[in-house]
């Protein structure tokens, strides 16, 4: 497993649709290791393969909850309802945040490692990773969406 590098805006793999996955293989494997290492190298709480610069819908979430990593391929929004507002960032725009409103609740589908199809309910902060990891999917990057951007002494208020 190894730690790969974070494509930054403005590169244009981060607003395009990527392709389905269709292997589920061992190369899916060492991605999906890849990407959660490098999503806790660099901190985060989610990363999508265009970040890593890969065009495919794979995407992994961990807010280090019961849950663990939640890892989807090709994934599909169910059912979504009621409104959240809160501080987003994203890896892929280093030290840039924003007040992002996103639904409450999200019903995914999509599929595992192995390409076995699950559902699964998110609430809260759980559900904006989701969704904002599922938006990246789609070419759609969380600036898109942002109410209005927050600066260092607003992100230390909410840090505490």
């Amino acid at each position: 497993m190894s730690v790969r590098k974070i494509v930054e805006y403005p590169a244009e793999i981060l607003e395009v649709p990527c392709k389905p996955v269709t292997q589920f293989d061992k190369k899916l494997v060492k991605i999906l290791n890849d990407m959660y290492d490098t999503m806790i190298e660099f901190d985060g709480v989610g990363l999508a393969a265009p970040q890593i610069g890969l065009d495919m819908q794979a995407a992994i979430v961990d807010i280090d909850d019961d849950n663990g990593t939640i890892e989807m391929m090709n994934p599909e929004i169910l059912e979504v309802s009621g409104e959240q507002t809160g501080p987003e960032g994203c890896l892929s725009f280093p030290n840039l945040f924003g007040e992002v409103s996103r639904q409450l609740y999200v019903k995914i589908k999509a599929q595992d490692r192995k390409g076995k199809f699950f559902t699964f309910e998110a609430e809260d902060f759980l559900a904006r990773a989701i969704l904002h990891e599922i938006d990246h999917l789609h070419g759609v990057l969380f600036t898109s969406k942002v109410i209005r951007y927050l600066d260092e002494e607003e992100l230390e208020g909410l840090e505490e």
